[in-house]
């Protein structure tokens, strides 16, 4: 951003509301000055049903998004994501926002009922043409796709045969993939197969909290997980075999981590933060980036838990050995999704409650001097985010990382949205100091979002964007928060100067 823009900055800060949750604890911590690689990845992120729109227009079929929040008291306010940014039609728009951004790269995700109305079988050519357009747009725009093929909306079609329940749908989303591998691949570099598994997994056939919001938290939660799975390794053997030799391009797999501190110096605390982190992160990331099969330590828990209880086998399943071979070393990247932190202490559950979270024999929770976000979920800990590259580094074979989502939220959507500032000075210079100093091997990271817009089972209450939109006007325009002055700045800069004003600043 423009010297002027940081000074004006710096005078909305004297006048900052202080009862606004800024940490004071980070502020103090050193930044480091220095620059990113020079082909480094530099993007921002939104997904299909949180803003498109359109939702049955064109030809597209419903997802297990658009039923889900067809019931009344699932979302916030009554909210949907039938309308929300409109960017089936205002893509432009979007584009435009992404320009100003100095982004070399958009990670958008390509809405599975739009392109396949059914799940498989028919094509719907005016999705498949959306999509088109929009990469084009990007190309004349100088910024590359970054495109995930699962980003939730799973057609309403494939649910009704038992969605990620049906081990078919791994070659349901074999077909899926190759259409869109089909289509778009002369123009795409980077593919993600599945965005965050975990939510998909948990929270949405474990919790069911989440679409399709199917309950069975200590066995559905891994069925899905394990089918989740086999769906990424075929459709990256697909690319790798089929389509990498021609369209050079590389895929990998989005999983949302958190870290997990020791809340003593207690050897069972420690060992419960490292429960937490291979339950959430190598759940997903062992099988794929280390040994082909899932963490030893969720196998003896679960299989442990599941004798007691009276099950015949684990509740976990097993990879045979022709799965493992398939899925070990089944992506070219690592993306991270991470947002915030927790502190954990060993705590054994009842046996009786058959459960992943019982499974894990712990207690996670937020240190109360760590302050908030407009998500009661998200604590600001930028440390977390270095720690958990380093751990991921020193579990799973160096892999090459990319940040696909980082970001926080607040309530109001205002454009002079300091605490958001905050947060990507510090999380972004962790992810400067994860590189230089630890060595570890990130190429990318990903900004969400690029604008506000429907946050699922929050509505249109928890605001991420670094662009507000008006959502009371026909038009949706973008309007450009200070936050998105400032990561602009940091693209140009490739890094952080100690001559930006912005930079120096505190925030307290």
């Amino acid at each position: 951003m423009a010297n002027w823009m940081c000074w004006m900055l710096m005078a909305l800060l004297v006048g900052y509301d202080k009862t606004v949750p800024v940490s004071c604890i980070y502020v103090d911590e050193p930044l480091l000055y220095d620059t990113f690689p020079p082909d480094f990845v530099w993007a921002s992120a939104t997904s299909a049903h949180q803003i498109e729109g359109a939702w049955n227009v064109d030809g597209k079929g419903p997802s297990i998004w658009d039923t889900y929040t067809s019931q009344p008291g699932i979302v916030a306010e009554g909210a949907t994501g039938q309308t929300a940014c409109n960017s089936y039609y205002f893509y432009q728009k979007d584009v435009d926002a992404l320009k100003s951004l100095n982004v070399s790269h958009y990670r958008f995700s390509i809405s599975w009922p739009r392109v396949l109305p059914d799940g498989i079988g028919r094509i719907n050519q005016p999705g498949v043409d959306y999509y088109k357009n929009l990469i084009a747009a990007l190309k004349v725009a100088n910024i590359q796709p970054m495109v995930t093929l699962y980003h939730w909306d799973l057609p309403q079609a494939l649910e009704d045969m038992g969605g990620w329940l049906n081990s078919s749908v791994a070659d349901w989303f074999e077909e899926y993939a190759r259409l869109c591998f089909t289509q778009f691949g002369d123009d795409v570099k980077i593919w993600v197969t599945l965005n965050e598994p975990w939510i998909t997994a948990w929270q949405g056939y474990g919790l069911g909290v989440s679409a399709p919001a199917k309950y069975g938290p200590g066995t559905y939660t891994y069925q899905a997980g394990h089918n989740l799975i086999l769906a990424h390794a075929k459709v990256y053997r697909l690319y790798e075999s089929s389509f990498k030799p021609f369209q050079q391009g590389k895929v990998g797999i989005a999983l949302n981590v958190n870290w997990y501190s020791p809340a003593t110096d207690l050897t069972a605390d420690a060992d419960a933060a490292e429960r937490a982190l291979q339950f959430m992160g190598g759940w997903f990331a062992n099988p794929i980036f280390g040994s082909g099969d899932y963490p030893s330590i969720m196998k003896q828990k679960i299989g442990e838990k599941s004798a007691l209880q009276g099950f015949n086998q684990s509740r976990l399943p097993e990879f045979t050995q022709e799965q493992k071979i398939i899925v070990q070393g089944s992506a070219d990247f690592l993306g991270i999704n991470h947002y915030t932190s927790f502190l954990t202490v060993d705590k054994p559950s009842d046996i009786n409650d058959v459960s992943y979270e019982a499974d894990q024999d712990l207690y996670a929770y937020y240190d109360p001097s760590w302050y908030g976000s407009g998500s009661p979920w998200l604590k600001i800990t930028p440390f977390g985010l270095r720690n958990l590259l380093v751990w991921l580094r020193d579990r799973f074979n160096d892999p090459e990382m990319i940040i696909t989502e980082n970001g926080c939220s607040d309530t109001s959507g205002n454009l002079d949205d300091m605490l958001r500032i905050y947060y990507f000075k510090h999380y972004i210079n962790n992810v400067l100091k994860a590189i230089k100093n630890d060595g570890v091997k990130v190429t990318g990271y990903t900004a969400w979002s690029l604008m506000d817009n429907f946050e699922w089972r929050a509505g249109y209450n928890e605001k991420f964007g670094l662009f507000n939109v008006n959502f009371t006007s026909p038009e949706l325009p973008r309007t450009a928060k200070a936050s998105a002055s400032y990561y602009a700045q940091i693209i140009r800069d490739n890094g952080f100067r100690t001559d930006q004003p912005c930079n120096n600043y505190p925030i307290a």
